[in-house]
Formats: structure tokens, C-alpha cells, sequence
């Protein structure tokens, strides 16, 4: 379609059809991407929050793993929410046993940072980015940036300073769930980067 983006939300486990409204509703055409030749198709694709161990096995069970570090190598525009935060970074410091990522980010992400306990909480951020108002930004059992390498830009913090959004070139990266608030600034984002990419 002229002037559009084909955008694929990886369909595997997690909170997929929440990805794919806030998609459509910024005018992209969404595509839900379970197997190499559906993620062959797409400008872009994003990783959902779920269980990123189980977004892991199935990738593999699905022979995704590959198609996905390969594209990423290749600059596809990748944007991660929680456990997806988690499958982008190159480690994992409290992965259960055998867990593997997809990587691209040089960073540390640790996945139950907060605890089991702290289900989930909401706190306000400021995100220059993507400018003003402050972020609504939900938590829900989210994993932390424990370290970012010097490519990796910093996009928000929370007070304590733990390191809760990231971007490296094409790949984004939140802790948090900007689609179950009605916050689309992410989004807006990602699809930039796909449009660029894309020469749309």
C-alpha cells in the first residue's frame, strides 16, 4: 500500500494484540509474524512483554531464533516492551537455565529487577525524546538496564537512576508497557525508524 509500512508484531506469547492496535491505530499495516518467512516480509517488528524465557523457547521451537538475530544484524527496526527489552540485549543476568536472547543491544538486563513481589507499579517519566507530557509508564514484573555500552543511547531513568529505556541505531528498548496505557509516543518512534528504512 503506497505510503505504507508493513509492521510485524512477533505472535508467539504475550501482549500481542495490544502492539498490534496501537499500530494500526498510528496508520501502519500490521502483520502477526510466527514464522521466518512472515518476519521476511515486514519493515519492522516488535517483541512484546510475556515470559521472555517462553518467547525464547518457542522462538526456537518455531525456528525463529535465527531469521530474528539475522534480521536484526541486518538493521531491521526492532522495538522491545519488557521481555522484549529482555530478548534485545546481548546478556541476561538472571536468565532461567539455557536461556538465550536474540541480542543487538550492548546491554546487561536483569528480568525480575524488582522482585516477584512488586507485580507491578506506574511512576511518571520524564523521556526528552520523546518530549513532553512525562511518560504514564507501567510496570509489570519489569526487568532493569543494569549496564549499557557507549552506543547505547539512554532514553529514561527511573529516580533511583535505573536504566529503563533504551535505543541502539534501529533496535528500541522499554521496561515498561506503553500499550496498555494509550501511550503511543514509542510507537511513533519505531515507526520512524521503519519508514526511514523502508524509504517511505
Amino acid at each position: 500500500m503506497a505510503g505504507s509500512s508493513l509492521v510485524g508484531v512477533l505472535a508467539l506469547q504475550g501482549d500481542v494484540r495490544e502492539h498490534a492496535a496501537v499500530l494500526a491505530g498510528l496508520g501502519a499495516d500490521v502483520v502477526l509474524v510466527r514464522r521466518p518467512e512472515e518476519l521476511a516480509a515486514v519493515d519492522g517488528l516488535v517483541i512484546p512483554g510475556g515470559e521472555s524465557s517462553v518467547i525464547d523457547k518457542l522462538s526456537r521451537a518455531f525456528e525463529m531464533q535465527e531469521p530474528i538475530r539475522a534480521a536484526i544484524a541486518a538493521g531491521l527496526p526492532v522495538y522491545g516492551t519488557c521481555a522484549g527489552l529482555i530478548l534485545l540485549a546481548d546478556e541476561v543476568l538472571d536468565g532461567i537455565e539455557g536461556q538465550q536472547s536474540f541480542g543487538g543491544m550492548d546491554i546487561a538486563v536483569r528480568r525480575n529487577a524488582f522482585g516477584r513481589q512488586t507485580e507491578s507499579f506506574e511512576v511518571a517519566l520524564d523521556v526528552p525524546v520523546v518530549g513532553e507530557p512525562p511518560v504514564h509508564a507501567t510496570f509489570i514484573r519489569a526487568p532493569i538496564v543494569e549496564r549499557a555500552g557507549p552506543d547505547v543511547d539512554v532514553l529514561a531513568t527511573l529516580p533511583d537512576g535505573g536504566i529503563v529505556a533504551v535505543r541502539r541505531g534501529a533496535l528500541l528498548g522499554t521496561s515498561f508497557h506503553p500499550e496498555v496505557d494509550g501511550e503511543t509516543r514509542f510507537h511513533e518512534l519505531f515507526l520512524e525508524r521503519v519508514r526511514d528504512r523502508s524509504g517511505r
